[in-house]
């Protein structure tokens, strides 16, 4: 089986990525009351104004309302346990993000800007009416106008339509292999031929529905199965296309409008670091100004290579972030057979010692097998002061772990438990031992040892395996021992691929430890909104434990 290379993800799967159709369906039986009245009002097809908005103490800026898709799990109530969960810690019921969350933080759009003279109405960044038609034409207006970091909200709207009339609406985004991801959403026009999708809700039909200002984008899938969008070169941005198509109809209508927008990942002033030193690869990145900054390292999971832009985006918002390889990736182990705790204790000492990162301690963030990775980093060395997974595992999974004299076995797997569908797709969640019983104790990695602070993201719809569960665990244990609780936030909805804001959600891909496809699990709207929630958890989380700083974000509603 050919090992995954550079800028594949984590969780085990390589660069394919994506679903198979129908694995992303909107599951109605989930929506909240709520939900419901927004998809009736989606049917009906008529904008609406901005609610009123909050003031945000900590960013100056519109902040998310009461309908917040954050949850903290504190105390489950009785009547809905997760198999595993072992009764211990709930959620309070999720208030899902209406798109009045992020509607505050779009820009304001303004008037379009008029044409200039002498210069064809023709495409251009922002602004933008379909060739050859003339300066009265419909145009797509964007703020930012032509460039934006690819977690950060775009406003979209169009301009120039007739009174009510119905158009479709098109994003296209093609990554660096040149595979196309698409979405589509159908609207109405207001009585004055404007449509901003801050206000306006989609209408059934498309790739989403109801008042979804960032639908466009975190809807989109890709045009071949199991692929999985990732960035590869974080230097150069996602070129988005957008169209504005007549009609509702099944065959496209005439193209009225286009724009193209660029998704950027690398913030300007933000420094990009290759490291080899030692036996370390690595990539650096350092935000603007002088620093020294908060430290963090950053590591993603079993599909090996070196992804960057996570770090890269982390960056953007003051902290000096160290993404980091571990296998499959230039003259690093080519398997993922064992690992040896040396080589993360190398890097940790070199973002300890380096003059632009602020001590005494530093942070760790991993996604599913980086979050196994860095809770054993936690627990044997020294210098670590917060710990975040995103849907991490508590017990040593997949390779043989050593550190010094101390060796780790795997978790035990059961083949038999795996399920596969008629699709072919793999359902790998119950294949996982429990680290609870018989020799699979032995996996359980002694994280009472750490002398950090822990924070659990958990999909509650994880698919990989029992994030909730290895969430529980970890708290009872630290506690068992004295230890801080850990803060555990889990999403409702949300399957395995918590990325940073606005990646689409990959509900199936393949598997480069398996050489299957396996599912992820995840419901689009729940995802994304998760995604958008978790990202600010993190950052307030690492905030306030290695500055000291207050978070501004709190973990109960």
């Amino acid at each position: 089986m050919k090992p995954p290379t550079a800028g594949e993800g984590s969780g085990g799967e390589d660069r394919r990525g994506g679903e198979e159709a129908g694995m992303q369906g909107s599951r109605e039986a989930r929506k909240p009351a709520d939900s419901q009245e927004e998809s009736r009002r989606a049917g009906q097809g008529t904008c609406r104004p901005a609610p009123p908005r909050r003031a945000c103490q900590r960013h100056s800026r519109p902040e998310p309302g009461p309908s917040s898709a954050r949850i903290c799990l504190r105390n489950r109530p009785q009547g809905r346990e997760r198999p595993g969960a072992m009764g211990q810690v709930s959620a309070r019921s999720l208030f899902r993000a209406s798109s009045s969350a992020w509607q505050g933080r779009l820009p304001w759009l303004g008037a379009a800007p008029a044409a200039p003279r002498g210069r064809s109405p023709a495409w251009s960044p922002g602004t933008a009416p379909a060739r050859g038609l003339s300066s009265v034409a419909p145009s797509i207006r964007l703020s930012p106008a032509a460039r934006s970091l690819f977690d950060e909200p775009l406003a979209i709207a169009v301009q120039g339509l007739g009174p009510r009339q119905q158009v479709t609406l098109r994003t296209s985004l093609r990554d660096e292999t040149g595979e196309l991801f698409q979405a589509s959403a159908h609207y109405q026009a207001g009585d004055d031929g404007e449509l901003d999708l801050a206000r306006c809700p989609a209408l059934p039909g498309g790739s989403f529905s109801g008042l979804e200002p960032m639908g466009l984008l975190w809807a989109m899938q890709p045009q071949k199965p199991f692929w999985r969008l990732v960035k590869r070169d974080v230097q150069s941005p996602f070129l988005l296309q957008l169209e504005v198509f007549e009609g509702h109809g099944e065959r496209r209508g005439r193209l009225l409008a286009q724009a193209q927008h660029e998704r950027a990942f690398l913030r300007d002033g933000v420094r990009r670091v290759p490291v080899r030193e030692g036996r370390i690869r690595a990539t650096l990145f350092l935000p603007t100004g002088s620093g020294p900054f908060p430290g963090i390292i950053d590591l993603y999971g079993a599909g090996g290579g070196l992804p960057e832009y996570r770090a890269c985006l982390l960056a953007n918002h003051g902290f000096a972030v160290l993404a980091l390889a571990f296998y499959s990736y230039e003259d690093l182990p080519k398997a993922m057979k064992e690992f040896h705790l040396e080589y993360f204790e190398e890097a940790v000492n070199y973002m300890l010692q380096h003059t632009q990162v602020k001590g005494p301690g530093i942070g760790l963030l991993g996604h599913s097998k980086g979050g196994d990775l860095c809770v054993s980093m936690a627990s044997f060395l020294k210098g670590i002061t917060a710990t975040a997974l995103i849907n991490g595992s508590v017990a040593n999974v997949g390779a043989v772990l050593r550190y010094k004299d101390i060796i780790i076995p795997p978790l035990g797997i059961n083949p038999k438990r795996i399920k596969v569908g008629k699709s072919g797709i793999a359902d790998i969640i119950d294949a996982l031992n429990s680290p609870l019983e018989g020799p699979d104790q032995q996996s359980f990695i002694p994280l009472e040892k750490a002398e950090c602070c822990f924070l659990f993201i958990v999909g509650q719809d994880d698919h990989n395996w029992k994030s909730e569960f290895f969430a529980v665990e970890g708290s009872k244990r630290l506690q068992a021992h004295g230890k801080e609780k850990p803060e555990i936030v889990c999403y409702p909805g949300a399957g395995h691929y918590i990325e940073p804001p606005f990646f689409p959600m990959c509900a199936a891909s393949m598997h480069s430890l398996l050489g299957k496809p396996v599912m992820w699990g995840g419901e689009p709207k729940a995802h994304c909104e998760a995604q958008i929630d978790a990202w600010q958890q993190i950052q307030a989380f690492f905030r306030k434990h290695l500055t000291g700083k207050p978070s501004g974000t709190s973990s109960k509603l």
